[in-house]
């Protein structure tokens, strides 16, 4: 094998993100987190024809209901930068919902269950 014959496929690998995002950046205010829950909008069915194979699979996919950002990644086989750009475009044209992680609880104080649960017993036994 020669050398320009090995170096085609890392070079189709670095061309093909480029081209799935058309050259596209993430903006500063990345608002996809892993857990970021998408789903299609209710009029994804009036999309227009102009969305990329990727953009149209990836609305496909997400009209059955909320899935999270990594697993929408996992499942079109792209990594994460490139899913998230394709996003960040269809959420800029209104074509997906997006939903933000809940927030993490806040750990209750062992000391105010203790007085629960003394004074449940104090009461009832």
């Amino acid at each position: 094998m020669t050398d320009s014959e090995r170096q085609e496929p890392e070079a189709a690998e670095l061309v093909r993100p480029y081209v799935i995002t058309n050259g596209r950046d993430l903006p500063d205010g990345d608002q996809f987190s892993l857990i970021t829950l998408v789903t299609a909008a209710a009029d994804h069915q009036q999309r227009p024809a102009r969305l990329s194979p990727e953009e149209q699979s990836l609305l496909e996919m997400c009209s059955g209901g909320y899935l999270s950002v990594a697993e929408i990644a996992g499942h079109l086989r792209l990594p994460m930068g490139v899913v998230k750009i394709l996003l960040n475009a269809l959420a800029e044209g209104g074509y997906l919902i997006t939903r933000a992680p809940v927030a993490r609880a806040r750990l209750v104080d062992e000391q105010i269950l203790q007085e629960v649960l003394d004074g449940l017993r104090a009461r009832f036994g």
